[in-house]
């Protein structure tokens, strides 16, 4: 028998599908939630009358993609639509198969639509195949072979081909709450049948909190450290108290992939933090990469972008400060010269700020992409032949050093910018002193096109 062998009847494919866990199953398979009352969180998308609860009661044809987190329930929910569809549903981990296995499916799945049976193919970490491998899905979707369900935990727009997204609805699933993650801890303890009740463990709240503050929202890790934590106690008195919790836990799971949304996240963090002149929310974004096994030289690079970014001209020697910290970086290496990176970001975060020479620099490339590049005014140019000088190169050109103030009165800039002024600076910190220094040089050059 096939796959999609037509003699296998819907309620025997549910029953397929649908097969406790095991025995020797981990906790958190165990307690898997099997309805949609049963899970936890996610109101704003399974809640009454709200758009996924909708379309997986009508057993709505289109396809989907759960963005979220660990451990947060996007293969749960594809299993709930496997509960309740009239359809085969197929899993795939695109961690361990391949595209190949998967079209096989897909022309198994063709064969069981000439004879009116939807197919569900359900994508885990779908953001592990690449573009190409994306497209092959495709076909299947337009004709209406399958119906596509993905999950991943990675941002769609970057990760997903924008003709399958196009095709998809996107869910994004929220991370759980402690408390309701503790309150997920404390059913599975007492449950006797799917969770630990048969071994007649108890806990202390606090305790439960411990471990569901430390899963980030990963209900995953939750239950995986509830096992440890339960293991522990039964060498002991049963009881789970928040001593047993901590050394269950051991470390924190940090929600971090360096190459991922969330190394976005918390750069544009502490980028953000710094720009509004705020050392608390910086340090802490700072701590959670380095915590997390951030590169430090790339924290490094990005917080001196930082120097000449948004502080620039007020406080130019902050960029010697974060190159010296970098240097150090390199020299002694993490954890000792995080104090350095931390020590710059602090200094960043004190000193005056402007994006002055930012703002220019960009206005200038605006202009050179879409503006004609003129030609460099005769004036500005050498001759270092006669030829050249004949055509005119360096006529009218003014040496500044002879000039009064060390100014000429003097374009330039093309004549297509004539007068562009690109660089407007602050009155912020030492850029005060520019400004005031820039006010000097036109008064200079207003003052030798006076007439005399």
């Amino acid at each position: 028998m096939n796959l999609f062998d037509q003699s296998e009847d819907f309620s025997s494919v549910s029953n397929r599908i649908s097969a406790h866990a095991t025995a020797g199953s981990p906790l958190a398979e165990k307690m898997r939630p099997r309805t949609l009352d049963e899970l936890a969180g996610q109101q704003h998308l399974v809640g009454p009358g709200k758009p996924l609860r909708v379309q997986i009661e009508r057993d709505d044809a289109s396809s989907m993609i759960f963005w979220g987190p660990p451990g947060v329930g996007k293969t749960t929910l594809a299993k709930i639509v496997a509960e309740t569809t009239r359809a085969n549903f197929v899993e795939f981990s695109a961690v361990v198969s391949g595209i190949k296995e998967i079209k096989q499916v897909m022309v198994e799945a063709a064969k069981a639509a000439e004879m009116g049976t939807r197919t569900i193919l359900f994508i885990d970490e779908i953001h592990r195949f690449n573009k190409a491998q994306q497209d092959a899905f495709l076909p299947y979707l337009e004709r209406g072979t399958i119906r596509l369900i993905g999950a991943t935990t990675e941002n769609p727009s970057f990760e997903i081909n924008a003709a399958l997204l196009s095709r998809c609805r996107v869910y994004v699933l929220e991370a759980l709450g402690e408390e309701q993650v503790a309150l997920l801890l404390r059913r599975a303890i007492e449950d006797p049948v799917r969770g630990l009740g048969a071994r007649a463990l108890t806990a202390d709240d606090d305790a439960l909190a411990v471990i569901a503050s430390y899963s980030n929202g990963d209900c995953r890790s939750a239950y995986n450290t509830l096992e440890v934590a339960a293991q522990l106690a039964e060498d002991a008195d049963k009881h789970i108290t928040k001593a047993v919790a901590g050394e269950a836990v051991q470390q924190r799971v940090l929600q971090y992939d360096k190459k991922g949304e969330e190394h976005y996240n918390l750069i544009s963090a502490l980028h953000k933090s710094v720009r509004n002149s705020d050392p608390d929310a910086a340090l802490y974004w700072l701590g959670r990469m380095f915590a997390a096994g951030e590169d430090p030289i790339y924290i490094a690079r990005r917080v001196t972008r930082m120097a000449f970014e948004d502080i620039g001209l007020a406080a130019p020697e902050a960029m010697n400060l974060c190159l010296s910290a970098k240097q150090a970086m390199e020299f002694i290496g993490s954890p000792e010269a995080d104090l350095a990176i931390a020590q710059a970001v602090v200094y960043l975060c004190l000193a005056p700020k402007s994006n002055s020479v930012y703002t220019a620099y960009n206005q200038v490339l605006a202009d050179i992409e879409h503006t004609a590049q003129a030609p460099v005014p005769l004036h500005l140019r050498n001759a270092p032949t006669r030829l050249m000088e004949e055509l005119g190169y360096k006529k009218g050109y003014r040496y500044a050093h002879d000039e009064e103030g060390k100014v000429a009165d003097m374009q330039c800039l093309p004549d297509a910018l004539k007068n562009r002024v690109y660089y407007h600076p602050t009155h912020e910190g030492r850029e005060k002193q520019l400004a005031q220094r820039l006010e000097e040089i036109q008064r200079l050059k207003a003052a030798k096109r006076e007439p005399r």
